[in-house]
């Protein structure tokens, strides 16, 4: 019993060795300016906060996050085929594919999918 408690602890001992070695040789030393700032973005945060901002961005971003909810959505259709009748599966596809061409369309008529400066 004795010997089995010296062994865990020379394990635990051990191992707490190699740890703190690990961390103190994997120590990274160099920093500069670029990796102590905060990340904003691409825009140098010691700059001026009152600088105009593109809503172009914003509202490519949450085009994005639409159409990639809209394809984690559209997943679960595939197995459905094999459950439901294909009728069923059929209108449910079409009406969906139909919704997802009207936003898309309503983008484009918007001029939102344009690029400009």
């Amino acid at each position: 019993m004795i010997l089995l408690m010296n062994i865990f602890f020379l394990i635990m001992l051990i191992s707490n060795v190699m740890m703190m070695m690990s961390i103190l040789l994997s120590k990274k030393t160099f920093s500069d300016r670029e990796k102590s700032s905060p990340f904003e973005c691409g825009f140098d945060p010691k700059s001026s906060a009152r600088m105009p901002f593109s809503l172009h961005f914003f509202l490519i971003t949450v085009i994005f996050l639409i159409f990639d909810v809209e394809i984690a959505l559209i997943f679960p259709i595939i197995p459905l085929f094999k459950l439901v009748n294909f009728i069923l599966w059929t209108k449910i596809s079409f009406f969906f594919i139909c919704i997802l061409l009207i936003g898309l369309y309503h983008e484009w008529n918007q001029n939102m999918l344009n690029w400009t400066n």
